[in-house]
């Protein structure tokens, strides 16, 4: 029963703003060491989804559990207990940059007293060696990095504590081809290594391919088609069709101001 248990399970999920629905009655499950890839158009509630997940935003309505536990309206010390279970790159790469790269990368271990600063540098050192990069990056500042290193940082930043679950966001923004395709090539590296759960949010369909065991699309506020990734080009779903073969024409309508 335990091992059939998602490591995420959403269902009914809803979050508004005022008038502007923007979460309507999310319902998907993430299996323990599953890649799921949520692919959906800007300003469809991708990032507001996964805030809700890490307890950054409270759902309005519904139920988010993590290994069954529930996220929804829990406590400071269940979402503090929960949180310890997650790695997060985010989209910008989000590094300080006042800090060496070695403390980026230790830095939540060092936040919260795990190690001493002796063993958080061997640590970073470590998760830099599992993204390519040799111990001297780690005495470097952000700033001396290019968008591609940074993104690696912050990559090594997000496994740097062993997390069960690693949420990725837009994970290849900002990047070009090819230092796109390195970054897709780790995330599906580092989370076999880690044996870890990932879910992810990107418009880039390359990516979603690269990194997915199962894609679902986020459209309108609800998840309108989910399945393997093999299936996405026969997935008999127009909207579906028009977001991964990128089309003008089709029934998804772009909002563009005159």
């Amino acid at each position: 029963m335990t091992e059939a248990q998602p490591k995420i399970k959403m269902r009914g999920v809803k979050k508004a703003f005022g008038p502007k629905v923007v979460l309507d009655g999310i319902d998907l499950d993430v299996a323990k060491g599953e890649s799921v890839v949520i692919i959906g158009g800007s300003g469809t509630g991708k990032s507001v989804m996964l805030k809700c997940i890490l307890g950054l935003l409270e759902a309005d309505q519904g139920s988010i559990q993590v290994d069954g536990q529930e996220v929804v309206r829990a406590g400071a010390r269940v979402h503090e207990e929960i949180n310890r279970k997650f790695g997060m790159l985010f989209q910008g790469a989000a590094l300080f940059d006042s800090l060496p790269v070695w403390e980026n990368v230790s830095f939540g271990l060092l936040a919260e007293k795990r190690v001493n600063r002796a063993e958080a540098k061997d640590i970073a050192v470590a998760k830099l060696a599992q993204v390519g990069m040799g111990p001297d990056v780690g005495e470097l500042s952000p700033a001396e990095l290019s968008g591609g290193m940074q993104k690696r940082v912050a990559l090594a930043r997000a496994i740097a504590h062993d997390p069960e679950i690693i949420f990725f966001d837009e994970p290849t923004t900002g990047l070009d081809p090819i230092m796109a395709d390195v970054i897709n090539d780790l995330i599906v590296k580092i989370t076999r290594e880690v044996g870890a759960t990932a879910l992810s949010i990107t418009h880039d369909m390359t990516s979603a391919r690269k990194i997915a065991n199962r894609i679902a699309m986020l459209y309108d506020g609800k998840i309108i088609w989910a399945g393997p990734t093999e299936d996405i080009d026969t997935s008999g779903n127009e909207y579906v069709d028009q977001f991964i073969h990128g089309k003008a024409e089709g029934p998804i309508k772009m909002a563009v101001r005159a």
